[in-house]
Parts: structure tokens; C-alpha cells; sequence
């Protein structure tokens, strides 16, 4: 089977979902950067800084059967409804296609309701809430009316490494025993999402802090034990959002980037995901997939810069000529793609793995695209760059917010080294294994 062969009913959706990117959500860009351009400090941020045009999309896709497309399998029966359901279930594979598509706008996996962070985080609720955070917080994410983030990064460490995490969640149990709380302190930062005014929860990365408390489920004495996931409702006192951050400058209002304090967060047992010291876990079963929708976005986008060279490189001349017909032009145009199809084959390959095998099985597959996926796109967005000229580093077209976008992804869910080192150790292993030779207890491999 061709890694781009799709079931006939998922190839309609797929002809359905391109007529919907190109037709709807390309054009309201504009819209939506317009009714952006005048708002200034916290303007950018208050509720009515969404853009309308985007009520408009979700409406519009609802109908046509593009919502919640990224869901796996279906719904527990605490949140599930027909409204809530996708119109059809997709391999990781079949769905990458899809999300190649969404890629090429801005706004079309926020119409479709199949936006990060949100998606990992519905993804985790589905799979590890109880059914009193199912109904609260994943029903309103399936619907589309709030938004949430994932805090896990922190300024004051090296976060590629997660256990290095200084969040602190600190269990302290009553006199009698029985009652527990916790208490939350610490600091987050590109908590992606949380400045935006629809995002209403956050799931927090945090290690367990028992002070001289027994008796924990978590192995606190391990280096990934100690950590367990909070849900923490963003209006809860001690959250306070202490400043926006921009990407290259841009602020991506009204979504956001945010830096977080989190001061003496009360909270008790029912905040808890999955149980104490499940974290890593949890961390890890959001990035399989999520890394997949990534990678396919930015393939779509980077396919849409190609297309924006390929007509610019035919109705601009120079020296007498087309660009389209200089020497060094048409070494750009087959490079891209070469890297565009490159891309997309190393990323479809990984969903299928994943779909075979599930996440675990193709951890090699998954760290590999999360490296080479952003180079090669990037290098397409950058000749494009270069092939408008002037023209591709403003507004007047999406190539320099692309190129921002996908440099970001290099750094986004673990920096390139964290990954390559990964795929490093796996393949050493496997080569190890078929040598026959056991370096345990000589090798931190």
C-alpha cells in the first residue's frame, strides 16, 4: 500500500477539506490580520480580540464534517455525542495527510478544532482523565468553546531535559491522615495558548515534593518517577500571567505565548491526571501523534511557500529573463522538491509505523522526523524567501512568518540534539544486538 493511498470515503473528505483551505480559510487571513493590526498591549488579549472570522470557519467546517478529525477512537461515554464525534476515524497515517492540508493556513486546524496544544491535551483527558475532568474540561475542548495549554518549559533550566524540572507539587497530609492536599510552586514559560482569553485550564508538569511525608505511589527515588501532571484551572488564585512572549518578535496574539508564576497553587486530590509520578507518561503518549500533526502542518506550509516561488520565479525577470529560466533559480525549485517530498515520505513513513507498531515501537521514526522535518522545510520556505526577494521578508506574503514558525519547531517538544541523540542510541542498540555484543554496565547507551 502506497503511504499516500487513502480509503475512497477519506479521499472525498480529503478533495472536501482542500476546496475548504483554499477557498475559506487562505482568504480570511486577511480578515483576521486586520482585525489584529490595531490592537495594542492588552487590547491584544481581551476577549474581544478574537477574531470573528474564526466563528465563522468552525461554523463552516462543522458542517462540512472537518471537526475534531484527529481523535483516534471514540469517546468515553462520559463526554460522547454525535456533535462531538468525527465524521469518520483515521489511521495516524490517513490523518497526516489531512493535517498536510490544514497546514496551509494559519487558521484552518483552529476551524477544524484540531489545533495544538489542545489536541495533545484532549488527547491525554480521553485517555488518563477521570470522568469528573472528562466532563469539565475535555466536553468544552471537543465543542470548541475554550481553549487550554500545557505547561511544561521553564526559564530557569535546561527543559530538554525534563528532569530537570523545578516545579514543585508538595503533598501534605492532614493530621488524621486521611485528607490530602497539594501545593503548587514554581515558574513555566511558552506556555503556549495561555494568554489566549478562551484558555481556562492548564495542564502542569511538576515533581512530587514529599518532605517528610510516607507512603507515596510515586518512585520518588527515580529520575522520571517524581513527576505527575495537574490539571489546574487557569483562574485558580497563585496562577498569575506574568508576560507575553514573542517569536522573532511576533506575539501570535490572541493565542500566545505566556510566561507563568505559579504561587502557592492550592489544590487537592481531584487535580491529579493518572495519579502521582505518572508524568513522563502522560508527557510522552501527547508527542507520538502530536509530532505527526506537526510535521504534516508544516510540509503543507512549506508546500504553499513552493507554489508562492514557483509563480513568483514565472512572472518576475531579470537580465531578460524569467527567473523561472536562470541556471540558479531552477536549482532552488528541484531542491525544494526533493526536501518537500522528503518530508512529507519521512513523516507519512513514522505515521505508519506508529499505526503498525503504536508510539513506542517507532520512537526512532518519531525522534528522526522531529529533526529532519523542520530542516528540510525550512529550506524550502528559505529559497522562496530568496526567490521574492524583498517581497519575502514582509507582510505582503507568508513566507517570513513561516520561516519563523517552522525555525521554532527546531526547538519546540525537545532542541534537534535531544532528538538526534535519541535516534543515535536506538540504532546503536539494534546494532549491538545484531553484533551480539552485551555492553550493559559499560555504557550509559
Amino acid at each position: 500500500m502506497s503511504l499516500l493511498s487513502l480509503r475512497p470515503e477519506v479521499e472525498v473528505l480529503r478533495e472536501k477539506l482542500e476546496i475548504f483551505v483554499e477557498e475559506e480559510c487562505i482568504p480570511a487571513e486577511h480578515e483576521y490580520e486586520e482585525h489584529m493590526k490595531d490592537r495594542h498591549g492588552r487590547e491584544r488579549w481581551a476577549p474581544d480580540a478574537i477574531p470573528p472570522v474564526i466563528t465563522r470557519l468552525k461554523a463552516m467546517a462543522r458542517e462540512l464534517g472537518f471537526w475534531n478529525l484527529f481523535l483516534p477512537h471514540p469517546l468515553p461515554a462520559t463526554v460522547s455525542s454525535p456533535s462531538r464525534e468525527p465524521k469518520m476515524y483515521l489511521s495516524n497515517r490517513e490523518y497526516g495527510i489531512l493535517c498536510e492540508i490544514m497546514g496551509r493556513s494559519s487558521l484552518a486546524p483552529e476551524a477544524c478544532n484540531c489545533n495544538a496544544p489542545d489536541t495533545g491535551n484532549m488527547e491525554v483527558l480521553q485517555k488518563h482523565g477521570n470522568a469528573d475532568q472528562q466532563r469539565a474540561w475535555l466536553g468544552p475542548l471537543l465543542d470548541g468553546k475554550i481553549r487550554s495549554a500545557f505547561l511544561m518549559t521553564e526559564p530557569d533550566v535546561a527543559s530538554s531535559d525534563a528532569t530537570n524540572i523545578e516545579t514543585r507539587l508538595t503533598k501534605i497530609r492532614a493530621n488524621d491522615g486521611r485528607r490530602v492536599r497539594y501545593v503548587l510552586n514554581g515558574r513555566k514559560w511558552w506556555s503556549t495558548g495561555a494568554m489566549d482569553p478562551r484558555c481556562k485550564f492548564a495542564l502542569v508538569l511538576a515533581k512530587m515534593d514529599y518532605g517528610e511525608q510516607n507512603g507515596s505511589n510515586a518512585r520518588a527515588d527515580s529520575a522520571h518517577g517524581a513527576h505527575t501532571v495537574v490539571l489546574v484551572p487557569m483562574d485558580t488564585p497563585g496562577v498569575r500571567l506574568e508576560r507575553a512572549l514573542t517569536v522573532f518578535g511576533v506575539d501570535d496574539a490572541p493565542h500566545g505565548h505566556a510566561e507563568i508564576s505559579l504561587t502557592n497553587v492550592e489544590l487537592d486530590a481531584s487535580a491529579l491526571v493518572l495519579g502521582e509520578g505518572r508524568g513522563f507518561e502522560i508527557a510522552q503518549s501527547r508527542l507520538g501523534p502530536g509530532r505527526i500533526h506537526h510535521c504534516m502542518r508544516a510540509v503543507g506550509l512549506a508546500a504553499r511557500c513552493y507554489e508562492l516561488m514557483l509563480q513568483r520565479s514565472l512572472s518576475r525577470k531579470t537580465f531578460g529573463k524569467y527567473l523561472a529560466e536562470h541556471g540558479s533559480c531552477q536549482d532552488m525549485i528541484a531542491d525544494s522538491a526533493a526536501d518537500l517530498e522528503a518530508a512529507r515520505l519521512l513523516t507519512l513513513s513514522c505515521a505508519a509505523a506508529i499505526d503498525e507498531k503504536g508510539a513506542r515501537g517507532a520512537r526512532d521514526k518519531i525522534a528522526s522526523i522531529k529533526v529532519s522535518v523542520p530542516e528540510l522545510t525550512s529550506r524550502v520556505v528559505d529559497r522562496a524567501i530568496q526567490v521574492h526577494g524583498g517581497a519575502g521578508v514582509c507582510q505582503d506574503f507568508p513566507l517570513a512568518r513561516a520561516l519563523v514558525g517552522l525555525r521554532t519547531l527546531r526547538i519546540a517538544d525537545g532542541p534537534d540534539a535531544v532528538h538526534r541523540r535519541t535516534v543515535a542510541r536506538i540504532e546503536i542498540k539494534k546494532t549491538l544486538k545484531k553484533m551480539g555484543v552485551d555492553i550493559s554496565g559499560k555504557s550509559k547507551l
